[in-house]
């Protein structure tokens, strides 16, 4: 008992600057409310072009399908032209070149992506294009034209009556019902820049450029018909109409112009 009070009365007699505090030097010190570390600021891959004219800054929820899409570009293109290792791999706020260097022309240059490092499904797996039966005119078909880019003679992609009109803020194309099966076909030549399910809300979708300056989009397809970097010709048959992603079965259809989402009716002709 003596030898505890005797402890006691040692430790109230130390100085209260032994007493432990908290450590306010550099090592461990808390961060002022938004202040910036500027040895912690990551300069992401491209950061010197933001904002550059043919740059595209990565936002929230991007894939490669959807930056090729949104910019008129095939994906792949995309890939080669910013030496990505892993087109899966892109970070919120990386810059990324969007339009092809000045020596190249992306309908003539078509390098493959090297086997399996194609972007993943936001989803599911992009298996329906790898199950694709073969297309209905052969795959050597003569290329997508090169000039005279707005001189397009565009056919309608399906038979059925239209159920939804273009709006660019809530339906970028047009809707064309039909029964499961029906056929969906080109509707202009061109080639296939994407055949696949990997774009979210698109369910089995086929991605066609036609020139430079346009790209057509057929989604919800229960069948895909070709496959990508394969040459179509208008009016060939190219997917079955399904209601992959969809709560009915239809064809949404979209014209893209340098990659802007545009109304289909004012370029298909009179029905």
């Amino acid at each position: 008992m003596l030898a505890a009070v005797l402890l006691m009365a040692g430790c109230a007699s130390r100085s209260p600057t032994n007493a432990p505090v908290e450590d306010r030097g550099t090592f461990g010190a808390r961060p002022t409310p938004g202040a910036v570390d500027p040895g912690s600021v990551k300069q992401l891959p491209g950061f010197e072009n933001a904002g550059k004219p043919g740059y595209y800054t990565v936002k929230p929820g991007d894939t490669m399908i959807r930056i090729g899409l949104e910019n008129g570009q095939n994906w792949r293109d995309i890939v080669r032209w910013n030496n990505l290792e892993n087109p899966n791999i892109i970070e919120v706020g990386q810059v990324l070149r969007v339009v092809p260097p000045t020596n190249e022309n992306p309908l003539v240059v078509t390098r493959p992506v090297s086997p399996g490092s194609a972007p993943a499904s936001s989803t599911a797996p992009a298996q329906a294009a790898s199950a694709a039966k073969p297309a209905s005119a052969p795959a050597n078909a003569s290329p997508a034209p090169t000039g005279g880019d707005e001189d397009i003679a565009w056919i309608w992609p399906a038979q059925g009556p239209m159920v939804a009109g273009f709006d660019e803020a809530k339906n970028k194309g047009l809707d064309i019902s039909g029964k499961a099966g029906d056929a969906v076909v080109a509707s202009a030549d061109g080639r296939v820049v994407y055949a696949g399910a990997g774009l979210r809300g698109y369910g089995n979708l086929v991605i066609l450029k036609h020139n430079n300056t346009f790209l057509t989009a057929y989604a919800h397809n229960q069948t895909l018909l070709v496959k990508e970097d394969q040459n179509v010709k208008k009016g060939q048959k190219i997917a079955e109409m399904g209601n992959s992603d969809a709560d009915r079965v239809k064809l949404h259809f979209e014209i893209r112009r340098q990659g802007k989402p545009v109304d289909p009716a004012k370029y298909l002709p009179a029905k």
